[in-house]
């Protein structure tokens, strides 16, 4: 089973998970988090973990967040319990999936107002026709960089590998001879969202929870 998690962050509730929440966390994490500059920025940092911890023990797999490790392309992983995971957030939302059955990525991007010219030099020919010919350039745009943003999650070796560099073809593509699968999320209408795996058949069998984390 799959958890994909989500909440929203809210400025009334920030004093409350500082003091009531964040301390739960390892001391390392919690004084990272005090560090942003920014409520919204600590906020979403925050809730990911909460949104890890939750799905986690949703699927009765409980893990130690002081033994989160990253890669050396900074991609977060927990060597035990077989858990795979990841985590995303844009504007006010954060998104978290967990499972047990392949490499996992996720992107969330809210749907803004972007010169999409300036990205073109991130996407392939083909991809870049597909955009500028839609009826809706924009949201084309997102759901393009959204997979590939996820692709290169899942692959584990996040913005080294050039956008341009792979191609996504019918929510499918391939890095370096290993194929990837993507999915696309509907949580909220003025966002766009897509988990990628690496294993094709637990994405077309896949089964999901989405839970939306209102308690903390």
């Amino acid at each position: 089973m799959t958890q994909i998690l989500y909440s929203y962050i809210h400025k009334e509730n920030h004093e409350y998970l500082l003091q009531n929440i964040a301390l739960d966390f390892p001391v390392q994490f919690y004084k990272k988090i005090l560090r942003y500059r920014r409520w919204q920025d600590a906020q979403l940092s925050l809730l990911g973990r909460v949104l890890l911890d939750k799905g986690c023990r949703n699927i009765n797999k409980e893990i130690n967040q002081e033994k989160i490790q990253y890669t050396a392309y900074g991609k977060p992983y927990i060597e035990e319990g077989g858990v795979k995971f990841n985590i995303s957030h844009s504007g006010n939302m954060v998104v978290c999936v967990v499972t047990e059955d392949c490499e996992v990525g996720v992107d969330i991007e809210v749907i803004r107002d972007v010169d999409i010219c300036d990205f073109k030099s991130q996407m392939t020919t083909f991809e870049w026709q597909r955009i500028v010919s839609s009826q809706d350039s924009r949201n084309s745009f997102f759901e393009y960089w959204t997979q590939k943003e996820a692709v290169i999650k899942a692959h584990g070796m996040g913005l080294s590998i050039p956008l341009k560099s792979f191609e996504i073809d019918n929510n499918q593509t391939n890095i370096e001879g290993v194929d990837f699968f993507t999915k696309e999320v509907d949580i909220d209408d003025g966002y766009r969202c897509y988990l990628a795996f690496d294993d094709q058949e637990t994405m077309l069998g896949m089964r999901y929870n989405m839970i939306n984390v209102d308690e903390y």
